[in-house]
C-alpha cells in the first residue's frame, strides 16, 4: 500500500477502487533539493504529500529576514492553507529541502474527489483542524515559551531533521537568530 493510502488509512478506509480513484487523481514527482514548488504572490493550487525527503514553507518579511512556518517530512501533508482554501495569492514559499518525492493533489481534484468519495471531506477536515490546532499550539508557544523550551519541541517535533537541515533553519522555525540559537544549543550540551 502507498504512503498516502497509509496516511489516509488512519483516519478513514477507502475500498480498494475508492483508492485506485483517489491515486488516479494525484501526480507524483520527484523534485532536486533547492526547488522552489511555491512562491510567495502565487495561489496555491496543490496540496503536496511527501513521500520522501523534507520540504519547508516559510516567509520573507520586509527586512529581508526569513520566518519558517513548518517543515514536512515523509508522511506529512504540506500547503499554503490560506491560499488554497481561499484561492488568492499566499505569503508562503515551498521549498524542497532535500531530494523529494512529492504527490501532488489539486485543489480542482481535491473537490472532484470530494464529490465521488464524499468521504474524502472528512479526511481533509480533520487534516485541516489538525493543522489550526497546531498553528495555534506554535503561536502560544511562541508566546509564553523561552527559546530552549521551543527548541525541546522542535526536537520532540521532529527528531530526524536535527543532523539534516541547517542550524540556522532551525533557528528561524523556533524565533531566533542564529547566533543566539549556536550558544544556546552550547550551553544545552553541555548540561
Amino acid at each position: 500500500m502507498s504512503l498516502i493510502i497509509q496516511n489516509i488509512s488512519k483516519h478513514i478506509a477507502l475500498t480498494p477502487k475508492e483508492q485506485l480513484l483517489f491515486l488516479s487523481k494525484t501526480e507524483t514527482h520527484t523534485f532536486k533539493a533547492k526547488t522552489i514548488l511555491l512562491n510567495s504572490g502565487q495561489i496555491c493550487k496543490h496540496s503536496y504529500f511527501v513521500n520522501s525527503g523534507i520540504l519547508r514553507s516559510f516567509n520573507i518579511n520586509d527586512n529581508i529576514v526569513e520566518h519558517i512556518l513548518t517543515f514536512a517530512c515523509e508522511g506529512w501533508w504540506i500547503g499554503d492553507m490560506y491560499s488554497l482554501i481561499s484561492q488568492k495569492p499566499g505569503n508562503l514559499f515551498i521549498e524542497v529541502l532535500e531530494d523529494a518525492e512529492i504527490v501532488m493533489l489539486s485543489k480542482e481534484n481535491q473537490e472532484l474527489l470530494y464529490t465521488e468519495i464524499p468521504k474524502l471531506e472528512r479526511f481533509f477536515r480533520i487534516l485541516t483542524e489538525n493543522s489550526l490546532v497546531a498553528n495555534q499550539e506554535r503561536l502560544m508557544d511562541n508566546l509564553s515559551l523561552s527559546a530552549e523550551e521551543r527548541f525541546e519541541k522542535f526536537r520532540i517535533k521532529y527528531p530526524t531533521l536535527l543532523q539534516k537541515i541547517p542550524q540556522k533553519q532551525i533557528a528561524s522555525y523556533i524565533g531566533v537568530t542564529p547566533e543566539f540559537f549556536s550558544r544556546m544549543k552550547s550551553k544545552l550540551l553541555r548540561k
